[in-house]
């Protein structure tokens, strides 16, 4: 078995004892962060099975996975990284899931190009839960305005997404995303990396994006 393969068996099995100590029925998908690594390591994951794959660069994503998908069909591919509107037309066709959605003129970019191809890619509404002048995320106090503006353009919304202050401890982050994702009735919650999944897991994130725990140090 292939060492990326038993890492991520290895969260797989973290998680589940973890959720099945706290009594959480929900299983936790595990998004493998492939964000700059050669397709040859990616491939005994999807020849193992793994469906959930994580990249930051709409034309890196483009240039590995796009003979990949055809051949997989199940692949679902998540855009982790920020997103620029000019990057939209190519993103919504190589990309299942956008995580980092976080103002109203990207919505309505991806609601257009997305309507263009007849495709409903699943969205996650970023947000600055740190308030960190040098992060991307919606602040706390504007989701409700950006969740009604996405439910107007019919956007399929499905959650809430954060990457917490790295000098501070994560969890009291995690509980008010938690708090905040169930206030607007969201089914996901993406949030979560290497460093903290299990702390994630803990408030109730469903999907965590998981890389160097995985494919290892990125050089």
């Amino acid at each position: 078995m292939h060492n990326t393969v038993k890492n991520l068996l290895n969260i797989q099995n973290n998680i589940k004892d973890y959720l099945d100590k706290l009594g959480i029925k929900k299983l936790t998908k595990v998004i493998a962060v492939s964000k700059t690594f050669e397709i040859e390591k990616i491939l005994p994951l999807i020849n193992y099975g793994h469906l959930d794959y994580g990249e930051n660069k709409v034309q890196e994503a483009v240039e590995k996975w796009t003979e990949i998908k055809k051949d997989n069909k199940e692949i679902q591919l998540h855009m982790i990284g920020r997103l620029q509107t000019n990057k939209v037309k190519f993103a919504v066709q190589i990309f299942d899931y956008i995580h980092s959605v976080d103002s109203e003129k990207l919505a309505k970019k991806i609601a257009d190009e997305q309507s263009k191809i007849k495709k409903k890619i699943k969205i996650f509404l970023q947000v600055n839960i740190g308030d960190e002048n040098q992060k991307s995320g919606v602040n706390k106090n504007d989701i409700s305005k950006l969740v009604s503006l996405c439910n107007d353009i019919k956007l399929d919304v499905i959650g809430l997404m954060c990457i917490p202050p790295l000098i501070d401890d994560p969890e009291k982050y995690f509980k008010e995303m938690s708090k905040l994702n169930n206030e607007y009735g969201f089914r996901e919650l993406s949030m979560g990396m290497s460093s903290d999944y299990l702390q994630a897991v803990k408030n109730h994130s469903t999907y965590v994006r998981i890389g160097s725990n995985i494919f290892g140090q990125r050089y």
